[in-house]
């Protein structure tokens, strides 16, 4: 009797099988009939693309023309730009250089501050070497010009070229820098 009994319940689940695996095939063939049902109607329009142009390459030509970057061009432009009258580079142009105006602003940094016989003068550091300075001295590649002096600061007024390439004057500060920097 037992026997009988998993026997049929083998023979139920083999049918339920069939039954279920029947139905999925049904599933598919009305898939694939609506997929070409839609290929039929569905036609894509796709532009072709238009072959590439012949590329004809051109020698260089402007190779005996003046060098834009040429330093004897700049000091020409700078020249003329002195002449102008109102020019705030037309003092700078022609002044000896001092010895910190060889290096960029953001090497330096101000490390103290002095005050001797009532004048103040501070201590930057170039390249680990130090340099004492005090107001009207310059400083930096923009022809700065120290304004004043505090305990924390260096104040300066630098001629910088704008985006209209016109001469103006732009202020600048160089701060005490801490012990841990």
């Amino acid at each position: 009797m037992i026997g009988l009994r998993q026997t049929s319940l083998r023979w139920l689940a083999a049918g339920m099988t069939v039954v279920v695996l029947g139905a999925c095939g049904a599933e598919q063939d009305e898939l694939q009939a609506w997929m070409e049902q839609q290929r039929r109607e569905v036609h894509p329009t796709v532009q072709p693309v238009s072959p590439p142009k012949k590329f004809n390459p051109q020698p260089y030509a402007a190779t005996a023309g003046v060098d834009p970057f040429s330093q004897q061009k700049l000091t020409v432009a700078l020249k003329q730009e002195a002449r102008q009258p109102n020019s705030p580079l037309a003092l700078e142009i022609n002044r000896r250089k001092e010895p910190l105006e060889a290096f960029p602003l953001d090497s330096m940094s101000m490390v103290g501050s002095v005050v001797r016989n009532g004048t103040h003068y501070a201590l930057l550091r170039v390249d680990n070497l130090l340099y004492q300075v005090k107001t009207g001295d310059y400083l930096g590649q923009n022809y700065g010009r120290i304004t004043q002096i505090s305990e924390t600061e260096v104040s300066l007024k630098e001629i910088v070229q704008d985006a209209a390439g016109e001469w103006i004057e732009r202020p600048g500060t160089l701060q005490l820098q801490e012990k841990g920097r």
